[in-house]
């Protein structure tokens, strides 16, 4: 099995295709198992490259000073690529996913040339985000647990066994501790300005029955990035990749192709 010894831990990963490289990050319910219906369709023309965060899948976090959690994640990513001899790439990133590929992008200018956030602010959030951001927490639907939020009840329906499988994939990683992807308390920061400015093309994704990050959060952080696009899947909830594969792979092709 590929592990790759960095930063005091043996993070998993794969490669598949070859081309430009493509580095697809997980969000918190899945692993690199989430993208099975990704992989086939954009190694045909890309390098693709999946991988487990410290702490998800076959990745476990590290001892002592090498035990840095969700802080990790992007220099973690950084040193992924390098021992790959990747000097640049493409990073399409679901929800959790967005942190890492925010903190790569941004602290190693030159090597992302594009940028795809899928259920994911990105942290590009401003005033009028923030403010629905709170308002959305205090509705019935924002206080329930992210597990139940998830995918939308509609896939439950027509495609019961996607769920289950979604459900399995997540429940092949280890244990966490509940505060593990917590905000920092206070934390008023913002990478709209950063992203706004930066020299590679970012796309917002979203599901339209989106309950984790709302199509209208997201297209608050698409105003707060003026220089960016946002494409809004149909009939999805948050997990777009997984509940309108095709829809996804169409609407990020198009994206990739656009940079090459």
């Amino acid at each position: 099995m590929p592990f790759a010894p960095v930063n005091g831990i043996d993070l998993y990963y794969e490669s598949h295709g070859s081309g430009p490289a493509v580095v697809f990050a997980h969000g918190a319910g899945g692993n690199h198992l989430s993208w099975w219906q990704q992989i086939p369709v954009f190694s045909k023309r890309f390098r693709c490259i999946t991988f487990d965060h410290r702490a998800f899948g076959r990745t476990i976090d590290g001892d002592g000073e090498a035990q840095k959690g969700r802080r990790g994640f992007h220099d973690d990513l950084r040193a992924l690529l390098d021992m790959l001899e990747m000097e640049d790439v493409r990073i399409v990133a679901q929800s959790m996913g967005g942190r890492t590929a925010v903190g790569f992008s941004l602290l190693n200018p030159g090597r992302c040339k594009a940028l795809v956030l899928a259920g994911t602010t990105g942290g590009a959030i401003d005033d009028e985000v923030r403010e629905m951001q709170d308002a959305y927490r205090e509705t019935d639907l924002g206080q329930l647990p992210l597990g139940k939020r998830s995918v939308s009840p509609a896939l439950v329906e027509r495609a019961a066994a996607l769920e289950f499988l979604y459900r399995s994939i997540g429940r092949m990683n280890p244990p966490r501790a509940k505060d593990f992807l917590a905000p920092i308390p206070g934390y008023r920061g913002s990478s709209a300005d950063r992203l706004a400015q930066a020299d590679f093309p970012i796309l917002f994704l979203v599901g339209d029955h989106d309950a984790v990050t709302p199509p209208e959060i997201i297209a608050g952080c698409h105003r707060a990035t003026p220089t960016s696009q946002l494409v809004v899947i149909p009939n999805s909830g948050h997990s777009t990749y997984f509940e309108q594969p095709d829809a996804f792979n169409a609407a990020v092709t198009s994206f990739l192709e656009a940079t090459l």
